[in-house]
């Protein structure tokens, strides 16, 4: 099997900072929403009505929340396949990311006040009514929230594991 990329202190450090600056942005942003990555996400939520609704009505209403953790999750199962550490690790970070996204758009299942692409329907308060939990928008909202945040916490975990493992291992080139 082949080796993993290395990670090496630099890159570590880069993309530790990198991660914290965009935590942190995360974090004291409007809650839930970045809006370079979630524009951009919006597109991908939007492309998986249509690919999902191929496979039904059913599919169509959560293909928008499945299109927006369907292209993030090939992003980490190419660089997975490929072994690139820190490549599929931003994968992980996107992928996670779009979970604050996913929780503001379930949270306002009830008062539907944010904007919608074109005025359609509200793709959560439709699934949480069909599944009878309408009323519990905002706890599951705070759960998968709180699950995008520990997801993020787990990929620079995996990160820090990598470089530690790595450090064991001489490594040649110019970034070592």
């Amino acid at each position: 099997m082949t080796a993993w990329t290395p990670v090496t202190t630099v890159r570590f450090a880069g993309f530790s900072i990198g991660l914290t600056v965009f935590t942190l942005i995360a974090a004291f942003g409007e809650k839930g929403f970045i809006p370079i990555l979630d524009s951009a996400n919006l597109l991908f939520h939007e492309a998986g009505h249509l690919v999902y609704g191929l496979l039904g009505h059913r599919m169509a209403m959560l293909g928008g929340t499945l299109g927006q953790l369907t292209f993030p999750s090939i992003v980490i199962v190419s660089f997975w396949i490929r072994r690139e550490t820190l490549s599929a690790a931003v994968g992980g970070v996107w992928f996670f990311e779009n979970l604050f996204n996913i929780a503001r758009y379930m949270a306002d299942a009830r008062s539907q006040v944010l904007p919608l692409v074109g005025g359609g329907q509200h793709d959560w308060n439709a699934i949480f009514r069909q599944w009878g939990v309408l009323m519990a928008d905002t706890r599951i909202a705070a759960w998968v929230y709180g699950i995008g945040w520990a997801g993020l916490a787990l990929v620079w975990l995996w990160v820090a594991w990598r470089w530690h493992s790595d450090r064991l291992v001489p490594v040649k080139g110019p970034f070592a």
